[in-house]
Order: structure tokens, then sequence, then C-alpha cells
């Protein structure tokens, strides 16, 4: 027991680093939704010139995934996560001390954005393929689920820090975070990470795989494009409510730390759900389990639009749930059949090129919801606009066959070679 304890061992503190680092990744992104309100108040922006921040920050974000998938499978793990800490230490160190918007799109957006990049969920997806073959699923789950995880611990902690030393000292605690991190970085044993379990069919002698498609031959396939679909369009309907939930539940009466914590337990409930799903998925078929979850996201989005009407605890209660365990939840479904179907020397590199596609959704959804509400003055618009958008996402789990009959392309596949 205590020899098959210490085989684990590596992979379990692989996935452990993966963890931190994707829950860092995610919750200094999604702590921007508590700066809303003080900046826009602090700089007299609009609520549309403070969104578009984390609009440029979103697509920086799909563009350093691909970045990030094209240096993992050329110069290994390890550049990953010195350039991505190092981006976040800078942009978070100088963030206090922006005064116009533009700045804020290329020190908090580009520069931000491509650092949670590097450190987020390509380079853990990718690594953990190389350590677990069995528990694929689940371990992929329970490192996507992380971002939840980060929203959790992150969010709540700004909140709190922006109240005590105002949104200028929270930006320079953040870098300090990252401070301790990049040491971190710099002292783990990357060679032996990078090669992945003995008994694992992905590990590699070098860290670099010699087999596999290529991003150019992954494009070519119908797969690739619905994965980059499904990213796309469900990023849309969450993400243009998850920016904008803290300034809407103040706005309807909650205060702003309930309204904080709410934001807290959706990203706990995420953790849950994502992690859920990917247990869920290794056992029922994985376009049903992701209908499943739509469903959840469907209840939330029309629980938060009743608020407007009723700023009850039932509501609150019904949009936090259904939502929270909803959020990102598709995500480790993604990951691995793309790991299953993508497995090879291009792996990374096409998981930053389909993550694009959340990159650009993510961003369109959180400046289209500002946008809508300074047009219109209300949330309505946002709110139909999410839904169809989530409905398109999941409409493209059943008409692409690749991902509604995964098992069988998978079976025929491993039956052929």
């Amino acid at each position: 027991m205590n020899t098959k304890r210490t085989r684990h061992m590596p992979a379990l503190l692989v996935l452990g680093f993966c963890v931190l680092m994707t829950a860092m990744s995610r919750g200094a992104g999604e702590s921007f939704g508590v700066f809303l309100l003080p900046l826009s108040e602090h700089f007299s922006w609009e609520r549309a010139q403070v969104a578009s921040v984390y609009s440029v920050y979103m697509v920086a974000l799909g563009v350093g995934s691909l970045l990030a998938g094209a240096i993992f499978d050329r110069f290994g793990a390890r550049v990953n996560y010195l350039l991505g800490c190092s981006l976040l230490l800078l942009a978070y160190g100088f963030a206090g001390h922006l005064s116009g918007l533009w700045q804020f799109y290329l020190v908090v957006g580009v520069a931000g954005g491509v650092g949670a990049a590097m450190v987020g969920i390509i380079p853990s997806q990718s690594l953990i393929s190389r350590w677990f073959e069995q528990r694929l699923g689940t371990a992929m789950s329970l490192s996507y689920s992380a971002q939840g995880l980060g929203t959790l611990a992150l969010v709540p902690l700004a909140q709190l820090t922006l109240d005590r030393v105002g949104w200028q000292g929270t930006y320079r605690f953040g870098s300090m975070i990252f401070v301790v991190l990049l040491v971190l970085v710099l002292v783990l044993p990357w060679k032996a990470i990078s090669r992945g379990a003995a008994d694992n069919p992905r590990k590699t002698t070098d860290g670099k795989p010699s087999w596999g498609l290529s991003l150019r031959e992954a494009g070519k396939t119908r797969a690739f494009w619905g994965f980059f679909g499904i990213f796309t369009c469900t990023a849309i309907g969450i993400f243009g409510i998850s920016l904008q939930t803290v300034a809407y539940l103040i706005e309807q009466g909650f205060s702003e730390v309930r309204a904080s914590l709410a934001f807290g337990v959706i990203g706990m409930l995420s953790f849950a759900g994502m992690a859920l799903t990917g247990f869920a998925a290794d056992r029922w078929p994985k376009h049903l389990v992701a209908t499943f979850s739509y469903s959840l996201s469907f209840i939330g989005i029309a629980a938060a639009a009743l608020l407007q009407w009723s700023s009850s605890y039932f509501l609150l209660t019904v949009f936090v749930l259904a939502f929270g365990l909803s959020a990102g939840a598709r995500g480790p479904i993604i990951t691995t059949l793309m790991a299953r179907h993508f497995a090879g020397k291009g792996l990374a590199t096409i998981y930053g090129a389909a993550n694009l596609g959340q990159g650009v959704g993510a961003a369109t959804g959180a400046f289209a919801s500002g946008w809508l509400f300074d047009l219109s003055g209300g949330y309505n618009s946002g709110f139909l606009l999410c839904t169809v958008f989530t409905f398109f996402g999941a409409a493209l789990f059943w008409v692409i066959p690749e991902i509604r009959h995964a098992e069988l392309y998978e079976g025929a596949r491993q039956n052929s070679s």
C-alpha cells in the first residue's frame, strides 16, 4: 500500500500544483468584478468603459492561451509559468498607479490576460494528461474546477482588501502573491514534471512528444470547430452575467459584502459543479451531462432576472445555486475529450487555439452586457443575449457527431490502432 501511495505521489503533487496555479490565474481575473464600481466612481467612467477593460483582458487571455500552448509545446512548462508569474506581478504591481483607460487596457488587460493564460488551464491540462490515464477525466475536472476555487478565495479577499486599503492597495497586494508563486516556480524540478508518469501512454522522454496532430491538421476537423464554438457561445452567456453580478446585486438592494459573498459562493459552487460534472461525464453520456448543466444555467439566468421585481433571498439562492453549479461546468468535458481526441505533439497548442474561443466569447459577453446596460438603462437585454448564446452552446453538443458520440469515435480509433 505504501509503495502504491509512493508511486502515485508525484502525480498528485503535479495535480496539486496545477490546481493552485489555475486557481490563482482565474481568481485574479475574476476579482476585476469588485473593481467595477470603485473604478467607475474614481475616474467617472461609464459602466461600459470599465467593462471594456475586462473585455480586453479576456481577448488577451484567449490570444494568450494560443501563445501559452505554443510555448508549452516548444519550450516546456517551466517557461510558461516563469513568464506568466512575471507578467502578473508586474501587471498588478503597476495597476494601482494607472490613471488612463488606455493604461488599464495595456497593463491590466493585455499583460494581465496573457500572464493569466501562461499559468492557467492550458499548461495545467497538458501536464495532467501526461500524469493520468485511467482517471484522466477526474483529474481534468479537479484542475478545471480550481477556477471556481480561485474565484471563491480571491473575490471576497479582494473586496475585503479593497474596503481596507482601496483599489490601489488591493492591486499591490495582488502583485505580492505572484512574487511568492514566482519563487515557487523557480525551485521546482521541471524536467521530471514535464516527463510525465512512467506508465502513462502520453508520457515523454524529453517533455516533447513526437506524435499526434498539429494545430493545422486539427483545424481541418469538425470536432475542433465544435469545441471552439462551444467555448465561444457558452462564454458569451456566462461572462455576460458574471462580470455584472456584484454591481447588479448591489443595485437590487443587497449590501456590497453580501453581493461579493454571493459572487464568491458562485465561485465555490462552480468548483463543486466542475468536479461533479467531470465525475458524471466519466459515467454517463457527455452530451447528456452537458445538457443538464446548461439547464441549470437557464434557471440561474431566469432567477437573476426576476430579482429586479423581487429582491428576495429565495431568488438570490436559486440564482447562486443554479448559476454557480453550472458556470464553467462544460470545461472539464471539453478538455477531457480534447485530451483523448488530439493527444500528442500539438495538444497544448490545440487547447490554446480552442480556448481562444472562450476568450473571444467572454470579451464579447462582458462588453455587450455593459454596452446594453448603458444603452437601455437596464439588464433585460443582457439577460436575453446570454440566454440565446447559452442555448447555442448547448445545441453544439448535440449537432456535432464527434462530440455527441465521442465514446464511439474513441473506440473506433482504439480498435484501428
